[in-house]
């Protein structure tokens, strides 16, 4: 008996075959559009998580595209007897949800969020503003797009289906599946080994895309004894993200009243070496320095703030001089190195600085000098009208610096961030320090009992005793503060997340308020 062939076969043979081209051609499109997704984010510091975005990227856009196929198009080459209606279907199908791709982004871009029932109410309060403020232009526009873009879908169809003879000829499909194939399980991999060791880089990524679940296993790796289970939730909850998206600074409004006879010189020695005594000044005892670079220390004593936030801190006036600024009180700054633009209105020459300084013409004075200048600026004059504070950037590697004032101090333990609120403190303003710093006045009279910033990507934690260095990983070391030994001490976790959760308070998470009604 001679089998044939029946037509209808025949034609749905060709739809399908038509399908995975259209399908294939879309993916291309749709992971050219999810790289506004890569554009808006922070990218990997490192080679792997570069591996990783690389895998993830182009397997979850395609596999995203390829369900598509099969869910709309798929069905409609065995159900539909006609080839037209098919690649028009077919193409409407793939406008409206690539379309609906480049709007997630742009609300990913926007917001940081995705298409969802969680972000419908903001979507909703979004398209009333938008369709508020629309006339018949932008109508018009947007329905010409569209139909500019299922044109150019159309035009693809008909294409493709022209020459779906010749395409089926060069045998593409099993080697560009093995590549979608190969990614696909090399990114669900690295994550499940990234989710297990906490490792940022790829970690941190896991919201990127829309509809993303990547795999984990640590139940199972548990299981077997690969994964210390204990150990990995207490790494979770210290884990630190170091890349700051934005800043809300202040963290709420300031109000204060100042004292407008109140004088107050901070000088910060950033060449050459300050000596542990000067006549005049008080040496204060356990002073500390986490900066990483002199700029990073420049910035840690205007704004109050550890070096995490100095980046999404450049738009920003520093409070310590914005507010006093703002009550009418005389401000200098002596900072050559500094070039940020908010503060270039404050910033006087030397002889100018000095001079102002000897006149006693100013409410506050900020420099930063060389050390041999200090002999120049603190005379008895100027230390019997002014509070001094005396610090120095030299890094060292126990963090310990030097911390000279004229006046009495509370606090046992202080670092650099201190220097801001207790420059405003000293003016009269009685206003929370934790407004618009994580250090607290040195005059203040309750005193915290540890210190926290960061350094790098570390977070540090001072104690009486010890140094807890927090890696971005949640991996957790301890060092004797006297001797800067390893110690095998007890994480003590709930003052850790105590610490990290003090220095997330200016961090904005890219959250979305709704307007009230």
């Amino acid at each position: 008996m001679i089998l044939t062939e029946t037509p209808r076969r025949k034609l749905v043979t060709q739809l399908v075959n038509w399908g995975h081209w259209f399908a294939l051609l879309n993916i291309f499109i749709a992971i050219t559009i999810a790289g506004i997704y890569i554009l808006n984010s922070p990218a990997p510091d490192t080679a792997l998580g570069m591996v990783y975005l690389l895998t993830n990227w182009v397997s979850h856009i395609g596999f995203l595209t390829f369900f598509g196929f099969v869910i709309l198009v798929l069905p409609l080459c065995y159900l539909l007897p006609n080839a037209k209606a098919v690649k028009i279907t077919s193409s409407v199908f793939a406008a409206l949800g690539l379309a609906l791709l480049g709007f997630d982004a742009l609300l990913y871009n926007k917001y940081g969020v995705h298409l969802s029932l969680n972000s419908a109410e903001l979507i909703r309060h979004e398209a009333q503003t938008v369709i508020a403020q629309f006339g018949w232009q932008q109508w018009g526009f947007l329905v010409f797009l569209f139909l500019a873009w299922l044109s150019f879908q159309l035009v693809v169809a008909n294409v493709l289906w022209q020459r779906i003879n010749r395409l089926q000829k060069r045998k593409l499909g099993l080697p560009i599946s093995s590549v979608f194939v190969g990614f696909f399980v090399a990114s669900h991999t690295l994550h499940v080994w990234a989710d297990a060791n906490l490792y940022q880089p790829i970690v941190q990524q896991d919201n990127m895309f829309p509809l993303s679940y990547p795999a984990t296993a640590k139940t199972l790796m548990a299981r077997y004894s690969l994964l210390d289970i204990e150990n990995y939730q207490q790494r979770k909850s210290l884990q630190f993200n170091h890349k700051v998206k934005g800043i809300t600074y202040p963290a709420e409004p300031v109000y204060c009243a100042v004292n407008k006879t109140e004088k107050v010189l901070i000088l910060t020695v950033t060449d050459g070496k300050l000596a542990d005594s000067i006549s005049g000044l008080t040496s204060q005892s356990s002073h500390f320095a986490f900066h990483s670079t002199q700029a990073d220390g420049e910035n840690t004593i205007l704004y109050g703030l550890p070096e995490l936030y100095h980046q999404a801190l450049q738009a920003h006036l520093p409070i310590l001089i914005s507010l006093p600024d703002s009550m009418g009180l005389t401000i200098s700054l002596y900072a050559p190195q500094n070039s940020q633009t908010q503060l270039q209105r404050f910033m006087t020459g030397w002889q100018q600085f000095n001079q102002s300084i000897q006149n006693t013409s100013d409410n506050l004075a900020i420099g930063f000098i060389q050390a041999q200048q200090l002999s120049d600026v603190l005379t008895p004059k100027v230390l019997a009208e002014y509070k001094v504070l005396v610090t120095d950037l030299n890094t060292q590697e126990d963090l310990g610096s030097t911390l000279l004032t004229n006046f009495k101090t509370n606090k046992s333990m202080s670092s650099q961030e201190d220097i801001a609120p207790t420059a405003l403190n000293l003016l009269g303003c009685q206003a929370k320090a934790n407004s618009y710093s994580t250090g607290t006045s040195l005059i203040a009279t309750d005193s915290p009992k540890y210190l926290v910033s960061t350094q790098g990507n570390k977070v540090l934690l001072l104690d009486k005793n010890h140094k807890i260095e927090v890696m971005n990983n949640g991996n957790v070391e301890i060092f004797d503060l006297s001797t800067n030994q390893e110690v095998f001490s007890p994480i003590d976790t709930n003052l850790l997340s105590q610490g990290i959760k003090h220095l997330s308070r200016f961090s904005n998470k890219r959250s979305y308020t709704l307007p009230s009604n």
